[in-house]
């Protein structure tokens, strides 16, 4: 007979990135790949080493804001997994380093951006409209620019397509003006600490999406954390206004993608092992410049 530790955990989602399995007990077992995607399209090619930085930067972040909120972690060593999630596919040493096990939430239906400077889509709609998310901006901002105080700047979560920008009086129609305001205050205050920590590392936190949502009746950070994948990181010598500053996540990979031509629909075009290993270097950097830790000491390093 089939004990319930012979049986795979259900797998509930399977992202661009991710796989999400119900761990039971209202957990669920995140897991983090080294797949990427750009413009929407998933490459063939992994990038070593980029689940390991999401997540190990995930935990570091979540630790350092503790004290600002809860959040869905309940630990990131294989060891406190369930039995079954060594029947996933490669098993724990494929789990190591790359997963979280954590508690479900009932998430708010809102991607909580935060932008600190001016860059992305919000400086395309402040050089067309002279606002960013339709608030009225300072005339003669330049991109990289420093906005003259954190904007919290929420969107929906789009199940197909893009996400839509909205305000706070449509995020509160969607949550809640309580639950809005409570998102907006918590978004804004870990960004601003972030930030703080960041910039004494040398490092410019652009912008960020944060993922919330309530464990037990308390509003709690879930999903990713301040990561390459969520996140703007510029490195503060590179970050002059007027300037695009390359940022530590795909942009390797995007700029060798905008050279090619492609249309932007799948397949890709296959990517050189040059690509690759610059762009996995890029994510490594990226945990190991903003985290102060070296990946090598994070759970799963290659042997």
């Amino acid at each position: 007979m089939t004990g319930p530790s012979d049986l795979p955990l259900p797998l509930i989602q399977s992202g661009k990135v991710r796989e999400l399995y119900d761990a039971g007990d209202d957990r669920l077992l995140m897991v983090a790949s080294d797949r990427i995607s750009a413009f929407d399209v998933i490459m063939a090619e992994a990038i070593p080493e980029k689940g390991r930085v999401l997540t190990a930067m995930t935990a570091h972040w979540l630790a350092d804001l503790a004290d600002l909120a809860p959040s869905h972690l309940i630990s990131a060593d294989v060891a406190d997994f369930p039995e079954a999630a060594a029947l996933l596919p490669g098993g724990l040493p494929g789990l190591a380093g790359r997963s979280m096990l954590v508690r479900r939430a009932d998430m708010l239906p809102i991607e909580c951006i935060v932008r600190g400077y001016l860059a992305g889509s919000a400086y395309k709609e402040y050089e067309r409209d002279g606002t960013v998310h339709g608030m009225p901006m300072p005339r003669g901002l330049r991109h990289a620019d420093r906005l003259p105080e954190p904007l919290f700047t929420p969107s929906t979560k789009a199940t197909e397509g893009h996400d839509v920008n909205i305000g706070m009086a449509e995020a509160a129609d969607l949550v809640g003006k309580e639950r809005a305001e409570a998102a907006r205050d918590l978004c804004l205050s870990a960004y601003l600490r972030a930030a703080e920590r960041a910039e004494e590392v040398g490092i410019v936190i652009c912008d960020t999406k944060f993922e919330l949502g309530y464990i037990d009746g308390a509003l709690s950070l879930c999903d990713e954390v301040l990561t390459p994948d969520s996140s703007r990181f510029w490195a503060a010598t590179d970050c002059a206004p007027g300037t695009n500053p390359p940022s530590f996540d795909k942009q390797p990979l995007r700029d060798w993608l905008e050279e090619r031509p492609w249309d932007k629909q799948p397949p890709p075009p296959p990517l050189p092992d040059s690509v690759v290993a610059t762009t996995s270097a890029r994510y490594v950097e990226a945990y190991e410049r903003v985290c102060g830790r070296r990946l090598a000491d994070w759970y799963g390093a290659p042997g």
